[in-house]
């Protein structure tokens, strides 16, 4: 019996090589749009989309729970698909991910958003949630979407999206399935503990106690529908984001604590092993991702990765353009561009 041809097999070196030279277009923050904050939280609050006629799906995985995956349609099916990863307590209903699915819709592509367990808007039926080290359940949903859907596959992750995506990636090397073609890592956290350090440095952050707000209430609703696993006192006592990982993350997920955890949630070690066109977009001013994860030695050491660190862009920012009614969102683009880029490479 033939192959498929996106059988779950690794990709062959003359298949697959790293970027071509280039450079990426230039990224001018917006007037209206100055500082960090601005860029960080203007999508949050004032983007608008038209409703995306997102089509889901419940993908139940090998342990006996699921994944909620909403999909966008291609108007052909060898159309090109893109994965896409939300950040910390996204969704497919973030901004950005909405984004990037709209500007991958314009080039006739398929999009499929993966809700992290716990982030769909439906509490699922295990003792666990997610974190920045969990690459099984992407595995699992590149390896069902192959057999699936044909064309070339990209992947996008934002935050700790983008870092779970490195990691996998790095975890994969040579033996990256040949249809996933390059990746993009927007604002990835690179090393989690240094970000929740990074946070918590300032205890008046917005962004360290919307953050905590909401992974509190969730670990408290977690210990009432799994009575004895955490502890609901602990939770409601963390100031901290190392005290929630250590009293939730960590044991949920079996690490020993979170300095375990955050040692194996770390991809910034590990990208020297990625043998995708990956694209990395990082900020110096991100108030949530400190200038000094960023693995700058490990990407000019290496031809797979290109990586830019620019000034300014805040976290998942990016914002760019001359009107406030219709901004421009560089990052994403830029990651648009850049899987156009290697599909006209190619072609």
């Amino acid at each position: 019996m033939p192959k498929k041809a996106n059988e779950f097999k690794p990709a062959h070196s003359a298949a697959r090589q790293p970027p071509p030279p280039g450079g990426l277009p230039a990224f001018r923050p917006a007037w209206f749009c100055p500082g960090a904050h601005l860029q960080t939280l203007w999508g949050v609050f004032l983007r608008r989309f038209p409703d995306l006629d997102w089509r889901r799906e419940r993908w139940d995985t090998p342990d006996g729970d699921f994944l909620l995956i909403d999909i966008l349609d291609p108007p052909r099916a060898q159309a090109p698909t893109l994965f896409v990863l939300h950040g910390l307590e996204g969704s497919s209903d973030s901004h950005y991910v909405k984004g990037i699915a709209r500007a991958a819709r314009a080039e006739g592509w398929r999009v499929a958003a993966m809700n992290f367990r716990s982030c769909g808007g439906e509490a699922n039926r295990l003792p666990r949630l997610y974190h920045s080290a969990d690459t099984g359940d992407l595995e699992m949903v590149l390896e069902r979407a192959l057999g699936r859907f044909e064309g070339p596959i990209f992947l996008a992750g934002f935050s700790i999206g983008g870092n779970v995506l490195l990691k996998w990636l790095a975890a994969r090397g040579e033996s990256v399935p040949a249809p996933v073609r390059a990746a993009a890592a927007l604002s990835p956290s690179f090393d989690p503990g240094a970000s929740g350090r990074h946070m918590d440095q300032n205890p008046w952050s917005l962004y360290r106690w919307e953050l905590l707000r909401l992974l509190k209430r969730k670990g408290l609703a977690f210990s009432e529908r799994f009575p004895g696993l955490v502890d609901a006192g602990q939770i409601r006592a963390s100031r901290t984001f190392a005290e929630f990982d250590r009293c939730v993350t960590a044991r949920v997920h079996g690490f020993a604590d979170e300095n375990d955890y955050y040692a194996r949630a770390r991809s910034a070690g590990e990208l020297d092993k990625i043998r995708v066109p990956t694209l990395l977009v990082s900020a110096a001013d991100d108030p949530v991702v400190p200038a000094a994860a960023y693995p700058q030695e490990a990407i000019d050491s290496s031809a797979w990765l290109r990586g830019v660190m620019l000034p300014s862009g805040g976290h998942v920012g990016f914002v760019a353009g001359r009107n406030p009614f219709s901004a421009e969102f560089w990052a994403e683009d830029a990651a648009i561009g850049f899987f156009r880029e290697l599909i006209e490479d190619a072609g």
